[in-house]
């Protein structure tokens, strides 16, 4: 037997026919609205002024940590720590920026 299942969805503000459904976020939890185009241009209406004074982060949800804080975060070595032994074992690194990907793994190689 054959089944037709239409989903029909209401906007949640005033109980018209929907035609979207928006996310968003605030204070670390996400939510989900269905709205018509006249609510929906309204919501992001009312949030844009925030918007553009915002901070886009990733899904993980908050800033990314940098230096000694996300090596210490994520249980490993400081980038001085490398180019330390990197130095020590004859390979070539800045003083600064980005450690290169051979040394990176020569050193989660050697550790």
């Amino acid at each position: 037997m054959a089944q037709k299942v239409n989903i029909i969805l209401v906007d949640d503000i005033d109980g018209s026919d929907a035609t979207q459904t928006v996310t968003f976020g605030l204070d670390g939890a996400n939510y989900e609205i269905d709205l018509n185009d006249k609510n929906a241009n309204a919501l992001r209406d009312a949030i844009a002024p925030y918007v553009g004074h915002a901070r886009k982060v990733s899904r993980g949800g908050s800033a990314p940590k940098r230096g000694r804080a996300a090596a210490a975060a994520a249980g490993g070595a400081s980038a001085k720590e490398i180019r330390e032994w990197a130095r020590d074992n004859g390979f070539t690194v800045p003083e600064r920026g980005r450690i290169p990907a051979d040394v990176r793994q020569a050193f989660d190689g050697a550790h």
